[in-house]
This record gives C-alpha cells, sequence and structure tokens, in this order.
C-alpha cells in the first residue's frame, strides 16, 4: 500500500509517501519513501517520486484516497524527448 506516515512536531505535521505493507502501523516500518507532503507551506508541497510510484502501482499496491488525490493533482513531468 501506498500511503502517507506522520513526520514532524507536534501540531506542525509534515508527511512522508511512503511504500508499506497494509498491515503494519501508520508510523511502522516501510520499505520505501517515494514522496513528501508538507500541508502547511503557502501552496502546500508535494514532492512525488512517479516513477517509483508507477514501479509499485504495477507490483500491486494500492494508494490511500489522499495519495491518489495528490498523485491525480501533481501529475509527472512529461520525459524531454
Amino acid at each position: 500500500m501506498i500511503r502517507l506516515a506522520r513526520m514532524g512536531a507536534k501540531k506542525a505535521p509534515c508527511y512522508r509517501v511512503v511504500v508499506i505493507e497494509k498491515a503494519r502501523a501508520r508510523d511502522g516500518s516501510f520499505l520505501e519513501i517515494v514522496g513528501q507532503y508538507n500541508p502547511r507551506t503557502k501552496p502546500a508541497s508535494v514532492h512525488l517520486n512517479s516513477e517509483r510510484i508507477r514501479y509499485w502501482i504495477g507490483k500491486g499496491a494500492k494508494p490511500s484516497a489522499i495519495v491518489r488525490r495528490l498523485i491525480e493533482k501533481h501529475p509527472a513531468p512529461a520525459p524531454a524527448a
């Protein structure tokens, strides 16, 4: 599963986008970090490694609803020809 893992201080959250087994805890050990999301900046900053996200989705990982929205709002740039 691809979902958010909370980082940051109390009342100042920032998140990592991680690939993790579904049964693991939200902030448990993960397989790979594939991005980060900081909702406290104006506008919110999102950095995603779309190549690795596509790889994991190809392997059967399902993104959470929030991660799916982040992927849709911040599509990968087109590859240079």
